[in-house]
C-alpha cells in the first residue's frame, strides 16, 4: 500500500462535488493523490492533528458505506465517498466507488477528467493505456466537454506508440479520434475552435514528417490541410478573421501568394469566400445568444431559459446538427432539466428515429432523470424501433421498474408499453404458441395486476390494463376461458366500478355471446352504484333486450327492473327531501339568528320555558317534515307508473309559496300575478317587461319544491294601483316568445273562496282522478288562517258547506241555513220529482 502512495503523488486532487465543466483547458494538477494538503510540516503536533484526521475519515467512510449499502441512489453520500476514499490514496477502492457511482448517475467531465488522471499515474504499458482510453470514452459519453475531449485527444497523442510513430494505423487512428471530436464539439460556437486547431495541429506536424522528394504523398497531405481550413471557414465560430488570417499566411507558405497580405481568397477559392461570408453573417446573429449563456451573474434557471431562447431560434433556422450540440450544451448546464430532455428525445425520435446516437441520447435521458416515467417509455419505443434484442429491452424495462415515479400510472404506461411492444414483436414473427410465446405477455399482464392493482382500485387505468389483457386472450390466444377470466379477476377488485360491467358487457356482444351478455346483466342491475349507474344499469338491459331479446326476455327483464327503478327513485327522493330539508333549517336558523341579533331583548325566558318551547317545535317539525315525506313519496310513485300530477302538486305549492305570509307580511293591494312564463325567464326579464310603465317592486318566480325549476308563475309588486292597472293592461303580451296572462292577485279573495268555489290558479285545489282511487291518500281543507283539519280513510268524504245537496233546485227558494240542513225523507223526495 506505501508503494501505491508513493506511485500515485503525481495526481491531482480537485473538489468532486457537482459543479458544470470546465470552459478553460485543463489546469496542472493542485493536489496528489492520497497526500494531505500539509504533509511537507513534519513537527509532532501535525502528527497528531493528521492522525486525528484519519481517524475521523475513516469513521465518516464507514457511516457512508452503510449508508449508500442502504440507499444506492444517494448522489451527495457517492460524491463525499469517492472524495473521502481519494484522500486515503486506495485506487481499487477508489476505483470501485467510482465505477458503482457511474453504474447509477452520469459523471460530470470534471470527475472524469479526474479519474483519467488517477488511473494515468499508475499505468503500466499497453494495458495500462487501454483502461484509461476507455475511461475517456465513457467520459465523452456522458456530456459534452470540449476539455474533456482536448485531453482524450491529447492522451492518446502521447500514449499511443503507433500514433506517436505516425505509422499508418496510428494516423488513421489519430484522425477518426478528431472527426469524432468534430462531430461532437466542432460547431460548438464558442470552444470548436479549439478541436479544429489541434486537428491542423497535427496533420501540419505529420506534413513536416513527409520527405519533400515525395511530391504526391506532400500534395494529398497540403490538400488535406487546406480542406480542414475550408471547413473550419464555412461555421460560425469566435475568432473567424483571425482563422481566416492564418489561413492566409499558410497559403502565402504554400506559394498560392507572394505574401498573407496579397493573398485574395474570393480570387483563389471564391466558394471558401462565399462560404465565409454566410459563416460570419450566421455567428453575427449569434452572437447576442451567446453572450446570455455565457454570463456569470445569472442563475440557473435565467441561464436555462436562455437556452430555450437559443433553440426556438435554432430550430427557425433548421440545422439538426446544429440544434443537437446546443441541446447537448444546454444538457452539460442543467443536466436534470425534464422538460430539457423530453424535448431533445422528442426532437431526436423525430429526426433519425434510430439508430445508436438517438438510442445513446434516450440512455443518457434516463440516467439523468429516472423518477420521469415518460423518459423510459421513449427508451422502450426507441429500442424497438432500432431493433434492439429481446434481452436488451427487457433488461431497461426491468431497470425502469426499479426507479421512483411520482404516480403509479406512469408505472402502467410502462408496462403497457413492454406488452405493445411484446404483441408487436410476435405478431410479425407469425403464428404465436400460447404454451411459450403469448406466456410471456400473461405473465407481463399479471406481473402489471399485482403490482398495479392495490393502488389503481376502481380506476380508469386499472380498467385500461384489464380489457386490453382480455383483447388479447381472445383475439391472440383465442382462449375465451381465460378472456373471462380476466374479466371475472377485475371485477373481485373493482367491482363497483359501473364502467367494468359495462365493458364486460360490451366484449361479450361484440363476440356475438347474447346469453352471456344477459347472465352478466342478471349480476349486476340489484348492485348499487354511485351516482345514477344503478339506474344506467337497470335502463342499458331493457335497451339491450328490446336490441337482441325475445318478447320474453324483455317482460323478464322488465319484470325485474321496475320494482329495481322504484326502490332507486323512492331512494333518490328522500335524499332530496333530506337536503332541502337541510337547506330550509339552514336558512330558517340564520333567519332566526339575524332577528335575534338586531331585536333588542329586554327580558329573557326561564330555561324550563325553552326547553319546553324547543320540545314543542321540535315535535310539530317532526310530524309535519314526516307526513310531507310520505306524501311526496307516493306522489312520485304513482307518477312514474302511470300518470303524472305535476299540475295538481304545483298549485298546491302555490298556495304556500305565492306570498309568503310566514316570512314576510305582503299587503297584494297592488300586486300582479302571472302565468305561463318562460321557463327560462328571471327576474331580469320581468323588470324588463314592465320598464316602460314602471313602479316595479319585488319580484318573486314560484320555483317546484322538489326540483328546484320555474313553475311559469310569478308575482310582482307594484307601488300603486297606477303602476298596477298599466301592468294588467300588457296581459297576452309577449315574453321571450310565450303570450303572458296577467291579473290582479287577490289572495284575501282566494282564502276567503277556499271553502267553496275557488280559482285554481289562486287558491291551490286540485283533484286527480282515477290515480288516487286505490290509493290510501290525506286530504286536508283549510279552516281560518293557520288551522288544518285531516280527515284520513279510504272512503272518507268531505261535502263543502256552499254545495247543494242532491234533490235540491235551483230555483227553489231558501229559507235559512238550519231549515237548508234540515234533511229530507223519501216521500218528500218523491213528491218533489212528481210536482216537478
Amino acid at each position: 500500500m506505501e508503494e501505491e502512495k508513493e506511485m500515485v503523488g503525481e495526481a491531482d486532487q480537485k473538489e468532486t462535488a457537482e459543479e458544470a465543466p470546465d470552459s478553460a483547458m485543463p489546469s496542472p494538477p493542485d493536489e496528489p493523490l492520497g497526500v494531505p494538503a500539509d504533509s511537507d510540516s513534519g513537527s509532532d503536533s501535525d502528527s497528531d492533528s493528521d492522525s486525528d484526521a484519519e481517524a475521523q475519515d475513516k469513521l465518516q467512510i464507514e457511516a457512508l458505506e452503510s449508508e449508500l449499502y442502504n440507499n444506492p441512489s444517494n448522489y451527495d453520500a457517492h460524491l463525499q465517498y469517492i472524495r473521502l476514499v481519494r484522500k486515503t490514496g486506495d485506487l481499487n477502492k477508489l476505483r470501485q466507488a467510482r465505477e458503482a457511482m457511474s453504474a447509477l448517475f452520469p459523471l460530470t467531465p470534471t470527475m472524469w477528467q479526474e479519474w483519467a488522471r488517477d488511473e494515468a499515474s499508475l499505468m503500466v504499458g499497453v494495458d495500462g493505456y487501454a483502461v484509461i482510453e476507455k475511461l475517456y470514452d465513457r467520459g465523452v459519453s456522458d456530456y459534452l466537454s470540449v476539455p474533456l475531449w482536448y485531453d482524450y485527444i491529447n492522451f492518446v497523442q502521447e500514449n499511443d506508440p503507433s500514433v506517436c510513430e505516425c505509422s499508418v494505423a496510428g494516423v488513421s487512428t489519430a484522425r477518426n479520434l478528431f472527426e469524432r471530436a468534430l462531430t461532437a464539439a466542432g460547431l460548438h460556437v464558442t470552444e470548436g475552435n479549439k478541436i479544429w486547431e489541434a486537428y491542423r495541429e497535427f496533420e501540419q506536424a505529420i506534413d513536416q514528417t513527409i520527405d519533400a522528394s515525395d511530391s504526391v504523398a506532400k500534395y494529398k497531405q497540403v490538400q488535406r490541410i487546406r480542406n480542414i481550413f475550408h471547413r473550419q471557414l464555412s461555421i460560425p465560430l469566435v475568432d473567424m478573421e483571425s482563422t481566416l488570417r492564418v489561413y492566409k499566411a499558410w497559403e502565402a507558405e504554400q506559394g498560392t501568394s507572394q505574401d498573407a497580405e496579397s493573398c485574395d481568397v474570393t480570387k483563389s477559392f471564391p466558394h471558401v469566400a462565399s462560404a465565409y461570408e454566410k459563416a460570419l453573417d450566421m455567428y453575427n446573429a449569434r452572437v447576442n445568444f451567446e453572450q446570455q449563456i455565457s454570463r456569470q451573474d445569472t442563475s440557473d434557471a435565467e441561464r436555462l431559459q436562455q437556452y430555450l431562447i437559443y433553440l426556438k431560434f435554432e430550430h427557425s433556422v433548421g440545422d439538426p446538427a446544429r440544434i443537437q450540440v446546443l441541446y447537448e450544451r444546454a444538457i452539460t448546464d442543467s443536466p436534470i432539466s425534464t422538460d430539457l430532455w423530453l424535448d431533445y428525445t422528442r426532437y431526436m425520435d423525430k429526426t433519425l428515429k434510430a439508430g445508436d446516437v438517438v438510442k445513446g441520447i434516450h440512455s443518457r435521458a434516463t440516467k439523468n432523470c429516472p423518477w420521469l416515467g415518460e423518459l423510459w417509455v421513449r427508451y422502450l419505443l426507441c429500442l424497438e424501433r432500432g431493433r434492439s434484442s429481446e434481452s436488451e429491452i427487457c433488461s431497461v424495462f426491468e431497470k425502469s421498474l426499479q426507479c421512483t415515479f411520482s404516480t403509479f400510472e406512469e408505472y402502467l404506461d410502462l408496462f403497457l408499453t413492454r406488452i405493445d411492444g411484446l404483441r408487436r414483436r410476435f405478431s410479425f414473427a407469425g403464428e404465436l404458441e400460447v404454451s411459450s410465446d403469448y406466456q410471456h405477455i400473461r405473465e407481463t399482464f399479471q406481473r402489471a395486476s399485482d403490482y398495479l392493482a392495490p393502488h389503481l382500485k376502481n380506476t380508469d387505468g386499472l380498467l385500461r390494463l384489464y380489457a386490453y389483457w382480455a383483447r388479447l386472450e381472445s383475439k391472440l390466444a383465442k382462449d375465451m376461458v381465460s378472456t373471462r377470466g380476466v374479466w371475472e379477476s377485475l371485477l373481485k377488485i373493482s367491482g363497483s366500478m359501473l364502467e367494468a360491467w359495462q365493458s364486460y358487457i360490451a366484449m361479450e356482444i361484440e363476440l356475438g355471446h347474447i346469453r352471456e351478455a344477459r347472465s352478466i346483466y342478471k349480476r349486476c342491475y340489484s348492485k348499487r352504484f354511485p351516482g345514477s349507474g344503478s339506474e344506467e344499469v337497470c335502463h342499458s338491459w331493457l335497451r339491450f333486450e328490446r336490441e337482441y331479446g325475445t318478447l320474453e326476455d324483455f317482460d323478464h327483464a322488465l319484470q325485474k327492473v321496475m320494482p329495481r327503478l322504484e326502490e332507486l327513485q323512492l331512494f333518490t327522493l328522500q335524499q332530496e327531501l333530506r337536503t332541502a330539508d337541510q337547506k330550509d333549517n339552514n336558512f330558517r336558523k340564520n333567519d332566526r339568528e339575524k332577528r335575534k341579533s338586531g331585536a333588542d331583548i329586554t327580558k329573557e325566558e326561564s330555561p324550563a320555558k325553552r326547553r319546553k318551547d324547543a320540545s314543542q317545535i321540535t315535535k310539530k317539525s317532526y310530524l309535519k317534515d314526516k307526513g310531507q315525506v310520505q306524501n311526496a313519496v307516493e306522489v312520485r310513485k304513482i307518477g312514474n307508473e302511470k300518470t303524472k300530477i305535476g299540475d295538481g302538486m304545483d298549485q298546491q305549492e302555490m298556495k304556500g309559496s305565492a306570498p309568503d305570509t310566514k316570512s314576510k307580511a305582503y299587503t297584494d293591494q297592488c300586486t300582479a300575478f302571472i302565468s305561463n312564463l318562460d321557463l327560462k325567464a328571471n327576474n331580469h326579464h320581468i323588470r324588463e317587461f314592465f320598464s316602460d310603465g314602471g313602479g316595479v317592486g319585488e319580484i318573486r318566480i314560484l320555483h317546484d319544491k322538489f326540483t328546484g325549476k320555474s313553475r311559469g308563475l310569478a308575482y310582482v309588486d307594484f307601488i300603486d294601483d297606477a303602476h298596477l292597472a298599466a301592468a294588467v293592461a300588457k296581459n297576452k303580451f309577449m315574453l321571450l316568445g310565450k303570450k303572458l296572462s296577467i291579473a290582479r292577485s287577490e289572495p284575501k279573495k282566494s282564502r276567503k273562496e277556499s271553502t267553496g268555489h275557488s280559482d285554481h290558479a289562486e287558491s291551490g285545489i286540485s283533484t286527480s282522478k282515477g290515480s288516487m282511487a286505490s290509493q290510501k291518500t290525506n286530504y286536508s281543507t283549510s279552516k281560518g288562517r293557520g288551522e288544518q283539519v285531516q280527515l284520513t280513510g279510504k272512503n272518507t268524504f268531505a261535502r263543502p258547506r256552499s254545495l247543494e245537496p242532491l234533490g235540491w233546485g235551483a230555483n227553489k227558494p231558501r229559507t235559512n241555513e238550519a231549515e237548508d240542513e234540515k234533511p229530507r225523507s223519501n216521500d218528500e223526495f218523491r213528491q218533489m220529482f212528481l210536482k216537478k
